[in-house]
């Protein structure tokens, strides 16, 4: 088995500067349908499980265990508010790479 360096860094592209590891993580982290749409839904703008649920149309509880998987890998971060929590993307690097946002728009 091969270990990657984790000093080592994308030099290039939507992804420059970022860690192989962290880059590997996330990818996985995001390689399943619904976790995709969510970050399409949540995009550059925060939102609540409910607000994610009433887009998506996934029960709250899958909502919640993506929303987990995601947190875990250091895809989206969340705050609480009241009695909700918003969710957000953390790194613009992942929506670059989808297209999704301003990030993938020309000035």
């Amino acid at each position: 088995m091969e270990i990657l360096d984790s000093r080592c860094t994308f030099s290039h592209g939507v992804l420059a500067g970022e860690d192989i590891e962290y880059t590997s993580k996330s990818l996985k982290a995001i390689a399943h349908p619904v976790r995709l749409q969510i970050l399409c839904f949540l995009g550059e703008k925060e939102a609540s499980v409910k607000d994610i649920v009433a887009d998506i149309g996934a029960s709250q509880s899958n909502i919640s265990q993506h929303l987990s998987v995601l947190k875990a890998k250091g895809v989206v971060d969340s705050k609480k508010v009241a009695n909700r929590v918003y969710y957000h993307v953390i790194n613009a690097a992942i929506l670059q790479m989808m297209g999704v946002g301003n990030a993938n728009k020309s000035s």
